[in-house]
């Protein structure tokens, strides 16, 4: 079966910078830096970039791009016993699909509420009360929410049109599409933002540098963990994306421009937040540090509160939430691709057949996010996936391609079609500094863990919807693993 390809360089990297800038460079990375020193927290944060997330995309673009093929192909192809860590990607991809989409849906429902402020004054009571019907517990359901039901469906059926259509006539369409029309948005918006009354207050909380922070290392992990989570890397999306690729391709280049422009959105972001912040806490009398807040509390409940009170907030509204829709669909059809990939490849089916397979079923599974204690299971799956099933996922890539395997060869392929070349300091930064930070993290996600109970949920609930979803993420993977592909692999070597 002939791969696909994308049709323009332009597209791939649209696409591939669709993938990376989602909801937590809106919602997460403004208030990392606000938490961890402010502008120095800029310092750790460009090295991580510099040491580990340009290095990591240039590695994943290569090894994509050199044995063309999903991440569990990809493996197989490089060593039979490795199969396996390629499935436990692609089932991390399916988890996070099913609960990332309830965000989006959301945020469809709230730029609809956006034209006539439908959230009200007391914006924490509409969204926990009124609008998600939140129950007491993750183990008691509640009932449907069929507003939200309703725009998880139609998320559904965007993303399985654009899959359905293929790499090039729709994947590569929907990043022409979804990113320009973002950083339109994005940029509108904060060339209001920054004229308002207070903007600048706020700005200096986000920007004022608190230099004694730079020797603290748990903002060194704050800023690796930021580009680990907000880059895609280490979960098979831009290894299925630069398996796209033609074969004379810039993938040092394109690692490049990828990253610079997915680390800038989130600065812009960062001015966007904060700027809207400052405006809110001058008009409250109080401190930005009162109302400053991150992920779905920021999303949902502090910034509705704070476009009530800007001077034109069917303005700012739509925008900011066509935003959040925009960066979560092109997010979200990126991990969709991921799991159609390997579908396909496993299987033998056609694109029409394996994008219309996994929507439905994935559309199945999200409805329980749909229900009363959605946010409360989103929220234990998400922590419990995103500490170990993308960094464990991650760590495991990284020892299999850097120490078991001969790095080298990747550096040579990744220079001889490129139109500059990575040195030594190219190995020397996945095998070590990478290395090191993804399993720091992992092992301080561990210690934490155990040490509390995670958001103070029951321990039986983080059992069900935490380990207990870790543990059938890998049992699925070895299914996989173990089960005959139609397609037949063809090892490119490697005997680990």
């Amino acid at each position: 079966m002939k791969r696909e390809q994308w049709g323009s360089r332009v597209g791939f990297i649209l696409a591939a910078v669709g993938s990376a800038i989602g909801l937590g460079n809106i919602w997460r990375f403004p208030y990392i830096a606000y938490e961890n020193g402010g502008g120095a927290f800029l310092i750790p944060y460009l090295f991580a970039m510099l040491t580990a997330g340009i290095p990591f995309m240039i590695l994943e673009f290569g090894v994509g791009h050199k044995f063309k093929g999903s991440a569990p192909r990809i493996f197989a192809s490089m060593s039979a016993n490795w199969e396996w860590l390629g499935w436990w990607q692609i089932v991390v991809n399916f988890t996070i699909a099913v609960y990332y989409i309830a965000v989006v849906g959301w945020s469809i429902v709230y730029c609809w509420l956006a034209f006539t402020q439908g959230w009200g004054e007391d914006t924490s009571g509409f969204f926990f009360k009124s609008f998600l019907h939140l129950t007491g517990s993750p183990t008691d359901m509640g009932d449907l929410q069929w507003p939200i039901f309703g725009a998880i469906a139609f998320s559904w059926f965007v993303c399985w049109v654009f899959l359905f259509r293929g790499v090039k006539t729709g994947i590569e369409t929907a990043g022409k599409i979804f990113m320009p029309l973002l950083f339109v948005m994005v940029l509108l918006f904060t060339g209001r933002a920054i004229f308002l009354p207070g903007a600048s207050e706020g700005l200096n909380w986000f920007l004022k540098p608190d230099f004694s922070r730079i020797l603290d290392y748990k903002v060194w992990a704050a800023a690796y963990g930021q580009i680990f989570y907000s880059l895609s890397i280490g979960f098979g999306i831009m290894l299925t994306y630069s398996s796209y690729l033609p074969k004379k391709s810039d993938i040092n280049n394109n690692a490049f421009i990828t990253v610079f422009v997915n680390c800038g959105f989130s600065l812009v972001a960062g001015l966007m937040i904060f700027s809207v912040l400052g405006n809110m806490a001058v008009q409250q009398g109080v401190p930005v540090s009162e109302v400053v807040s991150s992920g779905v509390g920021l999303a949902f409940i502090t910034i509705p509160k704070a476009i009530n009170l800007l001077p034109a907030p069917v303005f700012f509204g739509s925008l900011f939430f066509m935003a959040l829709v925009f960066a979560g669909l092109s997010s979200e059809i990126s991990i969709c691709e991921t799991v159609t990939a390997a579908l396909i490849d496993k299987f033998g089916w056609n694109r029409k057949a394996a994008s219309s397979i996994f929507c439905v079923v994935g559309f199945a599974v999200s409805i329980v996010f749909a229900m009363g204690s959605g946010l409360l299971i989103l929220d234990i799956v998400d922590h419990f996936v995103n500490n170990y099933g993308i960094l464990l996922g991650g760590l495991a890539e990284i020892i299999f391609l850097t120490w078991l395997l001969d790095v080298e060869d990747v550096r040579k392929h990744v220079n001889a079609v490129s139109d500059f070349s990575v040195g030594i300091w190219w190995d020397i930064s996945l095998k070590y500094i990478t290395t090191f930070a993804l399993g720091y993290m992992v092992v301080a996600n561990l210690i934490s863990d155990f040490s509390k109970p995670y958001g103070g949920y029951p321990t039986s609930s983080l059992f069900y919807f935490g380990w207990h979803v870790l543990e059938l993420t890998l049992l699925i993977a070895l299914i996989m693993h173990f089960k005959p592909s139609a397609v037949s692999v063809t090892s490119n070597g490697g005997n680990n």
